[in-house]
C-alpha cells in the first residue's frame, strides 16, 4: 500500500442524489520521509511530522489488572493508582486535542450559507471528535495538576491549548481557535469512570462549545459514553452509547444524536441514527452512519420510505435467528462487525475517517494524528510551556519503549504532586490556574472553566515547575 492509499481520506464531497450541493474537503496530507526509528526529516528546509513512533507498543501479557480492580466494582476510578503498562504513550490531555483531527468539518461549517448545512456538518464533527478512542484500549496518563499542552497546526488554520485545571475531582480545560478568527472551540472535561467487573464505563462530563464567528451561531452538546469490555477476560473492545444532543443557541434548531449500545446479536454496534429539527420541531435531516466509519445524511422522507420497504422485505424473509444479549457470558464478546454503513439511495456524504497507518495495532492503536502529538519538533523544546505534556519523562520514556524508566518516573511525579499538594495544604494555599478560570457557560448557564487569554505571548517565568 503506497502513502497516499494509506492515508488518504476516502472521499471528498457529499455524494448525494437529492438538492443539496455541497463539497466537505478532506483534511491535509503530509507525505514525509522518515528512518525506520519513525523519527521526522527535513526536505527542501520543510519540517515533516513523523508517520510512526520510536518504538513499538509494550506487551500487557506479563501483567493481570484483575489483581488492581477486584476490589474496585462499582467504584469511581480517579483515585486508583494503575501500572505504567497498562497506559497509552499520551496525556488525556493530549487525547482532547484528537478532537480537532477533523477540523475540516468546521471550516467547512464555517463557509456555508444555511443553518441546517451547517447544523449537519457540526454533527459529523461532534462525531469525528470520537472516532480515535476506536481500539484504543490503553489508558492516557493522568494529567499533573498544573499541566498543559499546546496544537499549533498552521496548515490547518488553528492552535488549541488546553491545562489540567483540577486534580481532585480531575478536571481538564482546552480552547482552540481559528488562526483567522473564524471559529472557537471549547470544553471542560471531567472523565468518571466506574469498573463494573468486565468492563470499565467512562463518563465524559463536561460541555463542547462551537462558535462559528461569521455566522454568529453557538452550539453545544456533551459527548457520548464509553465502554470497554472484556477488562478480565477475552479481547479488549470498546462501544460508545447515549444521547448526544447539539444544540444551535443562535436559530432554536437542534440535532439529536442516538449512539447505539451493543444490543440484540451486536447488531447496532457502532451505529449512530438521529434528526435535526428546525426551531418550530420540523424534521429537516436525518443523520445514520457509524462513528468508526462515516456519516450520512438524507431528507426525512426518504428515510422513512426506506425503512418501511426495508421492514417489509425483512418480514416477508422470515429469517429465524437464535440472538443473544451482550450481558451474561463470560465475557462481553465482540460481535461480528458489519464493516459498511448500507447506504440509503439520496444519502449525502457527510464524514468519513481517515485510514490508520498500517502498523496502527503496534503503535497502541494510534490514528496517524495521535502519533504526531508528543514529537518534539527543532527547536520546539525553547518554544513550549515548561508544563507541556511533551516534556513529561514518564510518557516519553514509555513512547521509547522503556517501562522501568517510565514506571519511575511516573512514581516520582506522582510523589513530587502529592508533597505539592502537602506544602500548600499546611500553607493553607489554593492551587491558582494559570490559564483558565472557574466561570458560567454563557450559553448553557453551567459551570465551566473558561480560557483567559495570553498563553501565545510566551510568557512562562512565573508557570510552577511540576516535573
Amino acid at each position: 500500500m503506497n502513502s497516499e492509499e494509506e492515508f488518504f481520506d476516502a472521499e471528498t464531497g457529499l455524494e448525494s442524489d437529492d438538492s443539496c450541493e455541497v463539497s466537505f474537503k478532506d483534511a491535509l496530507l503530509f507525505d514525509s520521509k522518515q528512518g525506520t526509528d519513525g523519527r521526522s526529516a527535513q526536505e527542501n528546509g520543510l519540517w515533516e511530522r513523523r508517520k510512526a513512533l520510536p518504538a513499538e507498543t509494550i506487551s500487557r501479557n506479563n501483567f493481570s489488572v484483575w489483581s488492581i480492580l477486584k476490589k474496585c466494582i462499582g467504584m469511581e476510578l480517579s483515585k486508583i493508582v494503575m501500572p505504567v503498562v497498562f497506559n497509552e504513550p499520551l496525556s488525556f490531555l493530549q487525547r482532547i486535542s484528537e478532537y480537532m483531527e477533523h477540523t475540516h468539518l468546521i471550516h467547512k461549517a464555517c463557509s456555508l450559507s444555511d443553518s441546517i448545512d451547517r447544523m449537519q456538518v457540526v454533527a459529523a464533527f461532534a462525531v469525528s471528535a470520537v472516532a480515535s478512542q476506536w481500539e484504543r484500549t490503553g489508558k492516557p496518563f493522568n494529567p499533573l495538576l498544573g499541566e498543559t499542552y499546546e496544537l499549533i497546526r498552521e496548515d490547518e488554520g488553528y492552535r488549541l491549548i488546553s491545562e489540567q485545571v483540577s486534580h481532585h475531582p480531575p478536571i481538564s480545560a482546552f480552547h482552540a481557535q481559528s488562526l483567522k478568527q473564524e471559529f472557537e472551540f471549547h470544553g471542560s472535561i471531567y472523565p468518571k469512570l466506574k469498573f463494573w467487573g468486565k468492563s470499565i464505563e467512562a463518563e465524559p462530563k463536561g460541555t463542547m462549545t462551537l462558535e462559528l464567528s461569521k455566522h454568529k451561531e453557538a452550539y453545544t452538546w456533551t459527548n457520548p459514553m464509553c465502554c470497554v469490555h472484556n477488562i478480565i477476560l477475552g479481547k479488549l473492545w470498546i462501544e460508545q452509547y447515549g444521547t448526544v444532543e447539539i444544540v444551535n443557541h443562535s436559530t432554536g434548531e437542534k440535532c439529536v444524536l442516538n449512539f447505539k449500545a451493543c444490543g440484540m446479536f451486536g447488531k447496532d454496534l457502532h451505529k449512530v441514527e438521529g434528526y435535526i429539527q428546525d426551531k418550530s420541531k420540523k424534521k429537516r435531516r436525518v443523520i445514520y452512519g457509524k462513528w468508526t466509519e462515516c456519516m450520512y445524511s438524507i431528507d426525512p422522507k426518504l428515510y422513512e420510505t426506506y425503512k418501511k420497504s426495508e421492514k417489509k422485505a425483512g418480514s416477508d424473509s422470515k429469517k429465524l435467528k437464535q440472538e443473544r444479549s451482550c450481558e451474561g457470558e463470560e465475557d462481553d464478546e465482540l460481535p461480528e462487525i458489519q464493516e459498511t454503513v448500507n447506504v440509503i439511495p439520496g444519502s449525502a456524504l457527510l464524514w468519513r475517517i481517515t485510514p490508520r497507518p498500517a502498523n496502527s495495532a503496534q503503535m497502541y492503536n494510534f490514528t496517524s494524528f495521535a502519533v504526531t502529538l508528543n514529537e518534539l519538533e527543532p527547536g520546539m523544546e525553547r518554544l513550549l510551556a515548561p508544563t507541556d505534556c511533551r516534556l513529561r519523562p514518564d510518557i516519553r520514556a514509555m513512547e521509547n519503549g522503556d517501562i522501568e524508566l517510565a514506571s519511575a518516573e511516573k512514581e516520582r511525579l506522582e510523589e513530587k504532586q502529592r508533597a505539592a499538594r502537602r506544602e500548600r495544604s499546611k500553607d493553607e494555599e489554593e492551587w491558582s490556574t494559570r490559564w483558565f478560570q472557574s466561570g458560567t457557560n454563557p450559553f448553557t448557564g453551567a459551570e465551566d472553566w473558561l480560557y483567559t487569554g495570553g498563553y501565545f505571548d510566551r510568557k512562562y517565568s512565573d508557570c510552577p515547575s511540576i516535573y
